[in-house]
Protein backbone atom coordinates (compact mmCIF):
# COMPACT_ATOMS: atom_id res chain seq x y z
CA UNK A 1 0.00 0.00 0.00
CA UNK A 2 2.35 2.99 -1.40
CA UNK A 3 1.48 6.85 -0.93
CA UNK A 4 -0.20 7.87 -3.91
CA UNK A 5 -0.85 11.16 -3.91
CA UNK A 6 -1.38 14.08 -1.02
CA UNK A 7 -3.90 16.95 -0.88
CA UNK A 8 -3.81 19.94 0.86
CA UNK A 9 -7.47 21.79 1.58
CA UNK A 10 -8.25 25.02 4.02
CA UNK A 11 -10.96 25.26 6.02
CA UNK A 12 -12.18 28.15 8.22
CA UNK A 13 -14.14 27.56 10.93
CA UNK A 14 -16.11 29.76 13.25
CA UNK A 15 -16.45 29.90 16.56
CA UNK A 16 -20.42 28.81 17.60
CA UNK A 17 -20.42 31.01 20.38
CA UNK A 18 -17.90 33.94 19.15
CA UNK A 19 -14.55 35.13 20.23
CA UNK A 20 -12.63 32.48 22.41
CA UNK A 21 -10.53 34.06 24.82
CA UNK A 22 -8.14 32.95 27.32
CA UNK A 23 -5.12 33.76 29.58
CA UNK A 24 -3.46 37.61 28.89
CA UNK A 25 -6.33 38.39 26.85
CA UNK A 26 -5.40 36.35 23.62
CA UNK A 27 -7.78 35.79 21.51
CA UNK A 28 -9.67 33.83 18.11
CA UNK A 29 -12.78 34.00 16.20
CA UNK A 30 -12.75 30.69 14.95
CA UNK A 31 -9.72 27.81 13.90
CA UNK A 32 -7.75 27.66 10.48
CA UNK A 33 -7.77 24.31 9.40
CA UNK A 34 -5.70 22.10 7.01
CA UNK A 35 -7.33 19.01 5.91
CA UNK A 36 -4.65 16.15 4.74
CA UNK A 37 -5.74 13.51 2.27
CA UNK A 38 -3.80 10.68 1.79
CA UNK A 39 -4.36 8.19 -1.19
CA UNK A 40 -3.03 4.82 -1.66
CA UNK A 41 -2.40 3.24 -5.43
CA UNK A 42 -5.84 0.96 -4.77
CA UNK A 43 -7.72 3.96 -4.10
CA UNK A 44 -7.84 4.38 -0.53
CA UNK A 45 -8.06 7.52 1.38
CA UNK A 46 -7.32 8.80 4.85
CA UNK A 47 -7.58 12.15 6.35
CA UNK A 48 -6.14 14.27 9.27
CA UNK A 49 -6.71 17.33 10.25
CA UNK A 50 -4.38 20.08 12.08
CA UNK A 51 -6.23 23.85 13.16
CA UNK A 52 -4.12 25.72 15.77
CA UNK A 53 -5.69 28.18 18.01
CA UNK A 54 -4.56 31.32 16.56
CA UNK A 55 -0.91 31.70 16.06
CA UNK A 56 -0.36 32.82 20.35
CA UNK A 57 -1.48 28.96 22.05
CA UNK A 58 1.22 26.99 21.12
CA UNK A 59 4.78 27.03 18.82
CA UNK A 60 2.45 26.50 16.43
CA UNK A 61 0.79 28.78 13.22
CA UNK A 62 -1.80 27.55 10.23
CA UNK A 63 0.24 28.94 6.91
CA UNK A 64 3.90 27.42 9.33
CA UNK A 65 2.33 24.21 9.00
CA UNK A 66 1.11 24.32 5.67
CA UNK A 67 4.75 25.60 4.31
CA UNK A 68 6.23 22.35 6.10
CA UNK A 69 3.63 19.91 4.81
CA UNK A 70 4.30 21.29 1.37
CA UNK A 71 7.39 20.44 1.60
CA UNK A 72 7.14 17.03 3.69
CA UNK A 73 4.60 15.35 1.21
CA UNK A 74 6.30 15.46 -2.61
CA UNK A 75 9.44 12.98 -0.45
CA UNK A 76 6.87 10.62 0.95
CA UNK A 77 5.42 9.93 -2.13
CA UNK A 78 5.75 5.80 -2.86
CA UNK A 79 6.86 5.21 0.74
CA UNK A 80 4.50 2.42 2.49
CA UNK A 81 1.84 3.82 4.12
CA UNK A 82 1.11 1.45 6.09
CA UNK A 83 4.50 1.86 7.64
CA UNK A 84 3.58 4.18 10.01
CA UNK A 85 6.50 4.74 12.83
CA UNK A 86 8.63 4.03 9.94
CA UNK A 87 6.92 7.29 8.40
CA UNK A 88 7.07 9.38 11.40
CA UNK A 89 10.73 8.38 11.82
CA UNK A 90 11.27 9.56 7.85
CA UNK A 91 9.54 13.14 8.50
CA UNK A 92 11.44 13.77 11.73
CA UNK A 93 14.96 13.35 9.41
CA UNK A 94 13.70 15.25 6.99
CA UNK A 95 11.97 18.45 8.72
CA UNK A 96 13.60 19.21 12.01
CA UNK A 97 11.17 19.87 14.78
CA UNK A 98 7.88 21.56 13.90
CA UNK A 99 5.69 18.24 15.03
CA UNK A 100 2.82 19.91 14.38
CA UNK A 101 3.04 20.36 10.27
CA UNK A 102 3.33 16.53 10.87
CA UNK A 103 0.34 15.71 13.56
CA UNK A 104 -2.55 15.71 9.96
CA UNK A 105 -0.23 13.64 7.79
CA UNK A 106 0.20 11.04 10.67
CA UNK A 107 -3.56 11.19 11.50
CA UNK A 108 -4.01 10.47 7.57
CA UNK A 109 -2.10 7.19 7.76
CA UNK A 110 -4.10 5.77 10.81
CA UNK A 111 -7.52 6.43 9.10
CA UNK A 112 -5.95 5.29 5.47
CA UNK A 113 -4.82 2.02 7.79
CA UNK A 114 -8.14 1.70 9.34
CA UNK A 115 -10.17 2.31 6.06
CA UNK A 116 -8.08 -0.83 4.30
CA UNK A 117 -8.25 -3.12 7.17
CA UNK A 118 -11.84 -2.14 8.91
CA UNK A 119 -10.70 -1.54 12.03
CA UNK A 120 -11.58 1.65 14.07
CA UNK A 121 -8.88 3.74 15.64
CA UNK A 122 -9.91 2.78 19.23
CA UNK A 123 -9.48 -1.36 17.81
CA UNK A 124 -6.24 -0.24 16.56
CA UNK A 125 -4.43 1.34 19.41
CA UNK A 126 -5.43 -0.84 22.11
CA UNK A 127 -8.90 -1.80 21.89
CA UNK A 128 -12.01 0.34 23.10
CA UNK A 129 -13.08 0.21 26.43
CA UNK A 130 -16.58 1.01 27.27
CA UNK A 131 -18.46 3.04 24.29
CA UNK A 132 -18.44 6.73 25.43
CA UNK A 133 -15.89 9.58 26.95
CA UNK A 134 -16.30 12.27 29.53
CA UNK A 135 -16.85 15.51 28.26
CA UNK A 136 -15.93 18.92 29.27
CA UNK A 137 -16.52 22.80 28.11
CA UNK A 138 -14.20 25.59 28.10
CA UNK A 139 -15.28 28.94 30.03
CA UNK A 140 -13.51 31.44 27.93
CA UNK A 141 -12.30 34.50 30.06
CA UNK A 142 -15.33 36.60 30.89
CA UNK A 143 -16.55 38.66 33.72
CA UNK A 144 -17.32 36.58 36.91
CA UNK A 145 -20.69 37.42 36.35
CA UNK A 146 -20.71 36.51 32.42
CA UNK A 147 -18.43 33.19 32.79
CA UNK A 148 -21.44 32.27 35.29
CA UNK A 149 -23.95 32.62 33.01
CA UNK A 150 -22.20 30.72 30.88
CA UNK A 151 -21.41 28.24 32.85
CA UNK A 152 -25.08 27.61 33.40
CA UNK A 153 -25.62 27.23 29.91
CA UNK A 154 -23.22 24.59 29.24
CA UNK A 155 -25.23 22.79 32.29
CA UNK A 156 -28.07 23.08 30.84
CA UNK A 157 -26.93 21.63 27.67
CA UNK A 158 -25.89 18.48 29.34
CA UNK A 159 -22.16 18.96 30.08
CA UNK A 160 -20.90 18.29 33.53
CA UNK A 161 -17.59 19.13 33.19
CA UNK A 162 -16.31 22.56 33.16
CA UNK A 163 -12.61 24.01 32.56
CA UNK A 164 -12.25 27.43 33.91
CA UNK A 165 -9.81 29.95 32.17
CA UNK A 166 -8.43 31.69 34.38
CA UNK A 167 -4.24 33.70 34.40
CA UNK A 168 -5.09 37.33 34.42
CA UNK A 169 -5.31 39.21 37.41
CA UNK A 170 -5.40 36.73 40.53
CA UNK A 171 -7.95 38.19 42.30
CA UNK A 172 -10.51 38.44 39.31
CA UNK A 173 -9.28 34.68 38.53
CA UNK A 174 -10.42 34.08 42.30
CA UNK A 175 -13.80 35.91 41.59
CA UNK A 176 -14.20 33.85 38.53
CA UNK A 177 -13.75 30.65 40.25
CA UNK A 178 -16.06 31.24 42.87
CA UNK A 179 -18.93 32.72 40.49
CA UNK A 180 -18.78 29.59 38.77
CA UNK A 181 -18.52 27.46 41.57
CA UNK A 182 -21.83 28.82 43.14
CA UNK A 183 -23.59 28.85 39.35
CA UNK A 184 -23.60 25.21 39.28
CA UNK A 185 -24.67 21.94 40.94
CA UNK A 186 -22.23 20.41 43.33
CA UNK A 187 -21.13 17.64 41.25
CA UNK A 188 -19.92 19.67 38.35
CA UNK A 189 -16.04 18.90 38.21
CA UNK A 190 -14.31 22.28 37.44
CA UNK A 191 -10.93 22.15 36.34
CA UNK A 192 -8.79 25.82 37.11
CA UNK A 193 -6.53 26.43 34.05
CA UNK A 194 -3.98 29.33 33.67
CA UNK A 195 -2.56 28.09 30.31
CA UNK A 196 0.86 28.96 31.98
CA UNK A 197 0.39 32.31 32.52
CA UNK A 198 0.96 32.40 36.22
CA UNK A 199 4.47 33.02 38.07
CA UNK A 200 4.89 31.13 41.36
CA UNK A 201 3.48 33.92 43.69
CA UNK A 202 0.48 34.34 41.82
CA UNK A 203 0.07 30.56 42.02
CA UNK A 204 0.35 30.19 45.81
CA UNK A 205 -1.96 33.21 46.04
CA UNK A 206 -4.94 31.80 44.23
CA UNK A 207 -4.17 28.49 46.04
CA UNK A 208 -4.19 30.14 48.97
CA UNK A 209 -7.75 31.87 48.29
CA UNK A 210 -9.53 29.24 46.93
CA UNK A 211 -8.77 26.65 49.51
CA UNK A 212 -12.07 25.43 50.46
CA UNK A 213 -13.18 24.95 46.77
CA UNK A 214 -12.85 21.62 44.95
CA UNK A 215 -10.99 21.86 41.83
CA UNK A 216 -8.51 20.28 39.48
CA UNK A 217 -5.18 23.43 39.06
CA UNK A 218 -4.10 22.70 35.27
CA UNK A 219 -0.70 24.11 34.03
CA UNK A 220 -0.20 27.18 36.48
CA UNK A 221 3.05 28.40 35.15
CA UNK A 222 4.50 27.92 31.58
CA UNK A 223 7.72 26.90 33.17
CA UNK A 224 8.70 23.45 34.03
CA UNK A 225 10.65 24.61 36.99
CA UNK A 226 8.23 27.15 38.10
CA UNK A 227 5.41 24.27 38.27
CA UNK A 228 7.86 21.90 40.06
CA UNK A 229 8.45 24.82 42.49
CA UNK A 230 4.70 25.33 43.39
CA UNK A 231 4.02 21.77 43.49
CA UNK A 232 4.58 21.18 47.54
CA UNK A 233 1.85 23.67 47.88
CA UNK A 234 -0.41 22.72 45.56
CA UNK A 235 -3.19 20.59 47.84
CA UNK A 236 -4.89 19.60 44.53
CA UNK A 237 -4.79 17.57 41.64
CA UNK A 238 -2.19 18.99 39.40
CA UNK A 239 -2.68 18.17 35.59
CA UNK A 240 0.37 19.96 33.35
CA UNK A 241 -0.98 20.91 29.42
CA UNK A 242 1.34 22.45 27.46
CA UNK A 243 4.29 21.43 29.32
CA UNK A 244 3.80 17.67 28.15
CA UNK A 245 4.98 18.20 24.39
CA UNK A 246 7.44 14.58 24.30
CA UNK A 247 7.75 11.45 26.27
CA UNK A 248 11.09 12.41 27.80
CA UNK A 249 8.90 15.98 29.08
CA UNK A 250 6.64 13.42 30.50
CA UNK A 251 9.38 10.66 31.93
CA UNK A 252 11.08 14.00 33.32
CA UNK A 253 7.46 15.05 35.35
CA UNK A 254 7.10 11.34 36.67
CA UNK A 255 11.02 11.17 37.60
CA UNK A 256 10.37 14.41 39.72
CA UNK A 257 6.75 13.41 41.33
CA UNK A 258 4.94 16.67 39.82
CA UNK A 259 2.17 15.68 38.03
CA UNK A 260 -0.90 13.86 38.84
CA UNK A 261 -2.72 13.92 34.80
CA UNK A 262 -1.82 15.03 32.01
CA UNK A 263 -3.18 16.56 28.82
CA UNK A 264 -2.27 15.65 25.39
CA UNK A 265 -2.70 17.32 21.90
CA UNK A 266 -2.21 15.34 18.79
CA UNK A 267 -0.68 18.57 17.18
CA UNK A 268 1.68 19.69 19.78
CA UNK A 269 3.38 16.19 19.85
CA UNK A 270 2.94 15.42 16.21
CA UNK A 271 0.03 13.06 16.03
CA UNK A 272 -1.20 10.05 17.25
CA UNK A 273 1.87 8.10 17.08
CA UNK A 274 3.57 10.10 19.57
CA UNK A 275 0.50 10.64 21.67
CA UNK A 276 -0.02 7.00 22.27
CA UNK A 277 3.58 6.22 23.19
CA UNK A 278 2.93 9.28 25.72
CA UNK A 279 -0.39 7.61 26.54
CA UNK A 280 1.01 4.29 27.30
CA UNK A 281 3.55 5.70 29.24
CA UNK A 282 1.17 7.84 31.12
CA UNK A 283 -0.98 4.52 31.64
CA UNK A 284 1.78 2.69 33.03
CA UNK A 285 2.66 5.20 35.78
CA UNK A 286 -1.56 5.19 36.36
CA UNK A 287 -1.39 9.17 35.72
CA UNK A 288 -4.96 10.70 34.54
CA UNK A 289 -4.76 11.45 31.04
CA UNK A 290 -6.88 13.77 28.86
CA UNK A 291 -6.06 13.53 25.39
CA UNK A 292 -7.46 16.29 22.36
CA UNK A 293 -5.94 18.86 20.43
CA UNK A 294 -5.84 22.74 19.53
CA UNK A 295 -8.68 22.82 17.15
CA UNK A 296 -10.81 21.37 14.49
CA UNK A 297 -14.05 19.64 13.53
CA UNK A 298 -15.36 16.37 12.99
CA UNK A 299 -11.98 14.66 11.87
CA UNK A 300 -9.80 16.00 14.28
CA UNK A 301 -12.45 15.17 16.94
CA UNK A 302 -12.79 11.77 15.66
CA UNK A 303 -9.30 10.86 16.14
CA UNK A 304 -8.11 12.04 19.44
CA UNK A 305 -11.32 10.60 21.05
CA UNK A 306 -10.38 7.44 19.11
CA UNK A 307 -7.30 7.05 21.07
CA UNK A 308 -9.12 8.15 24.36
CA UNK A 309 -11.53 5.83 23.96
CA UNK A 310 -8.52 2.73 23.78
CA UNK A 311 -7.59 4.50 27.28
CA UNK A 312 -8.04 2.36 30.69
CA UNK A 313 -11.61 3.68 31.74
CA UNK A 314 -10.77 4.56 35.17
CA UNK A 315 -7.67 7.03 33.95
CA UNK A 316 -9.65 9.02 31.30
CA UNK A 317 -9.89 12.11 32.27
CA UNK A 318 -11.94 14.00 29.75
CA UNK A 319 -12.09 15.56 26.38
CA UNK A 320 -13.59 17.84 24.26
CA UNK A 321 -16.27 17.96 21.66
CA UNK A 322 -14.57 20.50 19.06
CA UNK A 323 -16.70 19.88 15.97
CA UNK A 324 -19.50 21.38 18.31
CA UNK A 325 -17.41 24.43 19.14
CA UNK A 326 -17.57 25.78 15.45
CA UNK A 327 -19.96 26.52 12.63
CA UNK A 328 -18.92 24.10 9.95
CA UNK A 329 -18.23 20.47 9.39
CA UNK A 330 -15.77 18.76 7.40
CA UNK A 331 -17.33 15.36 7.56
CA UNK A 332 -19.93 13.47 8.48
CA UNK A 333 -19.40 11.19 11.92
CA UNK A 334 -22.20 9.75 14.16
CA UNK A 335 -21.14 11.28 17.58
CA UNK A 336 -23.46 10.65 20.26
CA UNK A 337 -23.98 13.09 23.38
CA UNK A 338 -25.50 12.41 26.66
CA UNK A 339 -24.81 12.64 30.60
CA UNK A 340 -22.00 14.46 30.25
CA UNK A 341 -20.31 11.83 27.52
CA UNK A 342 -19.55 11.55 23.80
CA UNK A 343 -19.45 8.51 21.72
CA UNK A 344 -17.13 8.61 18.83
CA UNK A 345 -17.89 6.61 15.75
CA UNK A 346 -17.67 3.71 15.22
CA UNK A 347 -16.48 3.01 11.38
CA UNK A 348 -13.41 2.12 10.36
CA UNK A 349 -10.17 4.38 10.62
CA UNK A 350 -11.64 8.34 12.16
CA UNK A 351 -14.86 6.35 11.06
CA UNK A 352 -15.66 9.87 9.44
CA UNK A 353 -17.39 10.12 5.58
CA UNK A 354 -15.17 12.64 4.53
CA UNK A 355 -16.35 14.19 0.88
CA UNK A 356 -13.09 16.83 -0.17
CA UNK A 357 -15.72 18.67 -2.98
CA UNK A 358 -17.34 20.49 0.22
CA UNK A 359 -13.61 22.64 0.55
CA UNK A 360 -12.93 23.12 -3.05
CA UNK A 361 -9.87 23.14 -4.85
CA UNK A 362 -7.04 21.78 -2.93
CA UNK A 363 -4.22 24.30 -2.00
CA UNK A 364 -1.53 21.77 -3.19
CA UNK A 365 -1.31 18.56 -4.35
CA UNK A 366 1.49 16.07 -5.13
Amino acid sequence: MTIASISLYQQWQPFRDGTYTCSGGRSAEGFDSTIVEISSHDGSKGYGEMAPLGSFYDPAFAEGARSAMRELAPRLIGEDAAGIEALNRRMDLLLKGHPYSKAAIDMALWDLAGQRCGLSLATMTGGAEGSAIPLYRSLAQQSPDAMAMRARKYISEGYRRLQVKVGLDVNEDIARLEAVRAAVPTGTVLFCDANGSWGTAETRRFLQATRTLDYTLEQPCANYEENLAIRSACDRPLVLDETIDSADALLRAIADGLVDGITIKLARVGGLTKAKLIRDIAIARNLKITIEDTGGAQIDTAAYCGLLLSTPELLRQHTVDFHNWVTVANGKADFTIEDGGMTPPRGPGLGVEVDPDTFGEPIFRC
